[in-house]
């Protein structure tokens, strides 16, 4: 099943977003107490380090694999298959950031908080920005004015947002859409500019000086032998591609979770369970996906027990479905495909708001009728 915000159009203008309300979703009483309890009764809280120490020794043999070919390669446009392999462990590694952010590996706060910040400048990202950032998010996923995941950044999310666009961002916006993976080429490279920017900013940071050195030295250990050992043009389109591949497979991971899943309006007061579950989107696949995403295909399990471990989500979402069958509240899930084919919908939707109206082929279609 899936589902996306109703979208009515105007029939003089660009469309106008419609945003879920208190009223439309009814209050489940002890929701989340009752399901709470079963997963603390069922173990399903509890730290799995041997899964954690398994993942992390299979990341490390894969990055020393990709560094003795890159060294055996030698000047050759052979090593593109090596920096698209280092793209797709750099998004594995930040699987692990996030994972360790949420208190999932280690038994303590400030043990995850250290080894988040060490693995997030392993990718080239600052943990406070993110920690911050991502936090806010999962309080108030989807939710005007307070989720920071929604909130413009060249692609628009809001109709609001997109009818704003000027310039570039306004053509962008009007395809939006079709240009969403195109544009994730660019992600990594935005993801390490955030993050400085976020170090460099005034007010009070914390780790600053910890996080820059960190990250000064993630990005010598990785171009001084780019620009050392393999010529110029060579350097550059190895930092590209490993880039590219960096910032789609994160974009194309992060994507499904909540785009073109319900808009909560910046009024609206919902309980935790309700704001939590009609906001998320799951991906089915089973082992392959967790792998593939991280854990993030049980989106909905993730944003209800965020310090669950990757092992137990499997058998939490078997506990959420039959709790919201029970109760009649909608469970999203659906493929992966599917849920790519969703978002690209969902943006040109909202896109069509930063077209001038007489462009707009829904409201031709209203001003016919």
């Amino acid at each position: 099943m899936s589902q996306s915000p109703t979208i009515s159009p105007s029939t003089l203008g660009p469309i106008r977003q419609t945003y879920a309300r208190r009223e439309d979703f009814p209050p489940v009483a002890k929701a989340y107490m009752h399901i709470s309890h079963v997963a603390q009764e069922t173990g399903l809280l509890r730290r799995t380090p041997w899964f954690y120490v398994f993942v992390g020794t299979c990341i490390a043999l894969a990055l020393g694999g990709a560094i003795t070919g890159f060294i055996l390669l030698g000047p050759t446009w052979y090593q593109l298959l090596i920096a698209g392999a280092l793209g797709v462990m750099f998004t594995q590694i930040a699987f692990l950031a996030h994972e360790a952010a949420h208190r999932q590996i280690l038994a303590t706060g400030p043990a995850n908080d250290r080894l988040a910040r060490v693995l997030g400048a392993l990718v080239g990202m600052s943990y406070s920005w993110w920690d911050s950032k991502h936090s806010r998010h999962h309080a108030n996923p989807n939710k005007v004015g307070k989720d920071p995941d929604i909130e413009v950044d060249t692609i628009s999310f809001l109709d609001e947002d997109a009818a704003q666009a000027r310039g570039l961002r306004r053509m962008i916006t009007r395809r939006q859409g079709w240009l969403f993976f195109p544009l994730l080429t660019l992600e990594g490279f935005n993801l390490h500019v955030l993050s400085f920017r976020h170090l460099a900013s005034r007010g009070t940071v914390k780790g600053r000086w910890t996080e820059i050195v960190l990250l000064v030295l993630r990005f010598a250990l990785v171009l001084t032998p780019l620009f050392l050992f393999l010529p110029l043009g060579m350097a550059f389109a190895f930092l590209g591609v490993m880039s590219a591949v960096f910032g789609v497979y994160m974009g194309a991971t992060f994507a499904p979770n909540h785009k073109g899943m319900p808009v909560i309006a910046p009024d609206a007061k919902l309980d935790f369970f309700t704001k939590q579950v009609r906001t998320s989107r799951n991906i089915r696949g089973g082992w392959w996906a967790t792998w593939l995403m991280g854990g993030l295909n049980y989106q909905v399990e993730h944003h209800l027990f965020p310090s669950m471990a990757r092992p137990h989500l499997a058998q939490a979402r078997a506990i959420v479905r039959d709790y919201c069958a029970s109760n009649n509240v909608p469970y999203t899930e659906t493929s992966l495909w599917r849920s790519y084919a969703i978002v690209i919908d969902y943006l040109n939707r909202v896109g069509l708001a930063a077209r001038d109206p007489f462009e707009c082929p829904m409201a031709s279609q209203y001003r016919r009728a």
